[in-house]
């Protein structure tokens, strides 16, 4: 059954006549009877009664009209749907981002929801680990997340911004007018830092064995708003990417060390369509007020 077909049958039922149907669809009258036949021998019944030159619905033509009408109408929805879609009326994304990111990207978000305000986006926030799982199984559009060691060959990686990895502490701590810090002096600190799946953790656990240190962990914690409670008692400090830090009551100080940036990377399925309202939004990430506010852009 094609939608072609449907349009020729709802024309002869409305003018009751093949020969002015088949005018008025600019085919000829043989075509039209031979598609109206067709459809006829396809769903096994008669849709109309022959007398002569005369056509007259029958009851099963009559019933089955109703969703022919259903049918043309739906296409032409979905028709309308896609050209909105191609010029950002409409349509959904869906955004894996990594706790780190939260704060730069909600201001991205913002942006792109008032200029586009039609579009439905989805977003989840996890550990980096979590994230590429479900972007390999078609969860996201793309997800933001930091730069691991390999890259897999079936992703596509874009730059977005560099950021500092530096130690949270209290403003009233003594550490907080400090204007850097070294990795030595992080470790006899007491700690309290992100659940050990975040990306952050693996990359500060490896640092500290490059350099045979022990770090004074005594907890860890899969809440970033909940570290920053523990952080702000001044008992203990914590371990994050500069982005995150956004609580007026601690300072990030950075960690001294030319491998303590990290960056910060957009990554998408290589092979996927890419939406068009995905493409803008990648051009609000990695717009100029975006990157002046995170700082350290880096244009791929």
């Amino acid at each position: 059954m094609e939608l072609r077909q449907l349009k020729y049958f709802l024309k002869a039922k409305e003018l009751l006549n093949f020969t002015e149907a088949a005018k008025v669809l600019n085919i000829s009258q043989s075509t039209l009877s031979q598609q109206i036949k067709q459809l006829e021998d396809e769903l096994n019944v008669l849709l109309f009664d022959r007398i002569g030159k005369r056509i007259m619905l029958t009851e099963a033509g009559e019933m089955f009209s109703e969703y022919a009408l259903q049918s043309i109408n739906r296409a032409n929805e979905g028709l309308l749907l896609l050209k909105d879609l191609n010029n950002i009326n409409t349509g959904k994304i869906t955004i894996g981002v990594i706790y780190s990111m939260r704060i730069l990207f909600a201001k991205a978000l913002i942006q792109f929801a008032k200029q586009y305000p039609n579009i439905k986006i989805q977003v989840v926030f996890g550990t980096t680990k979590d994230l590429l799982e479900k972007l390999n199984t078609h969860h996201f559009d793309f997800i933001l997340t930091f730069y691991e060691n390999v890259k897999q060959p079936n992703l596509k990686y874009q730059a977005l911004l560099n950021s500092n990895m530096v130690l949270v502490t209290a403003k009233k701590s003594s550490l907080a007018n400090k204007r850097s810090i070294s990795l030595t002096e992080v470790a006899d600190l007491p700690l309290a830092l992100p659940f050990s799946g975040y990306s952050t953790i693996q990359f500060f656990v490896e640092s500290f064995r490059q350099k045979n240190l022990r770090p004074n962990i005594c907890m860890e914690i899969n809440d970033i708003p909940t570290l920053f409670e523990i952080v702000k008692t001044g008992h203990w400090h914590t371990i994050l990417s500069e982005t995150s830090v956004n609580d007026p009551h601690v300072v990030g100080i950075p960690i001294e060390g030319k491998n303590m940036k990290r960056t910060i990377m957009i990554v998408s399925l290589k092979e996927a369509y890419e939406k068009k309202a995905v493409k803008k939004f990648y051009e609000q990430l990695i717009g100029e007020e975006f990157g002046r506010k995170g700082k350290h852009l880096i244009k791929s």
